[in-house]
């Protein structure tokens, strides 16, 4: 309210990882007519994150990770979520696995430590990735299971009901309702899940917008018996 005061000097800005941060308030401020000016950061380039990643690690006098493991980084969580969390967590993952290999049994192995941290770096990546992309393939199995009975659209929530029953009868356990939300965000980006608005990530409601028969001809051999 202290913007809409005669000769007020405030400015209010705000700042959130959410895309409908204005949408949601949009209603309530424009009663106020306060309109905001909305600019829309774009997501972290695989680029831009190899420049972050070497900007933090020019700080120590010695190489932690050679330039190739810093790219297959980069362009894994590029090409997937573009969250920078994403890719301190697995290189935090990649230097705890050395340190308790190395701990354990420092002369089983004649690597050098850049050549080690690579090696422990791609083994973290492509696990930390393959479990991403696991789960969103069960999140896209879940949606054609679902939407199979005529339904046009449901909520985030009911497609989360959905997907932890699938993971009920198969052997990989279910993600937590967060990281489900983020990667229906992801789905949706990609073109597979279109999201619509709402206040609550488990209100939105959720439509598949590829073919059954795509995903069928794309899953085969690989889960095809959840769907």
């Amino acid at each position: 309210m202290l913007i809409t005061f005669p000769f007020s000097k405030c400015i209010l800005i705000g700042i959130a990882n959410a895309i409908d941060l204005s949408d949601r308030f949009l209603p309530r401020l424009q009663l106020m007519n306060c309109k905001p000016l909305v600019i829309t950061f774009r997501a972290y380039s695989k680029d831009q994150i190899i420049i972050i990643l070497q900007e933090r690690l020019m700080a120590l006098p010695y190489i932690v990770f050679q330039p190739r493991a810093l790219e297959l980084c980069a362009r894994k969580v590029a090409a997937a979520s573009r969250d920078m969390r994403k890719v301190l967590s697995v290189f935090r993952s990649a230097i705890e696995m050395l340190e308790a290999e190395l701990r354990e049994s420092a002369s089983r192995m004649n690597l050098t430590s850049a050549e080690k941290g690579l090696f422990d770096l791609q083994a973290v990546a492509f696990e930390f990735f393959n479990s991403q992309v696991r789960h969103q393939v069960i999140i896209l199995c879940s949606a054609v299971k679902f939407f199979r009975g005529g339904k046009k659209n449901t909520t985030v929530g009911e497609l989360n009901k959905s997907y932890m029953d699938v993971c009920k009868t198969s052997p990989i356990p279910p993600v937590g309702t967060l990281e489900f939300f983020s990667m229906c965000r992801v789905l949706h980006d990609q073109g597979f899940l279109k999201l619509g608005q709402s206040r609550e990530d488990k209100s939105k409601r959720v439509t598949l917008k590829v073919d059954e028969s795509d995903i069928t001809f794309a899953l085969q051999g690989m889960m095809l018996d959840i769907i």
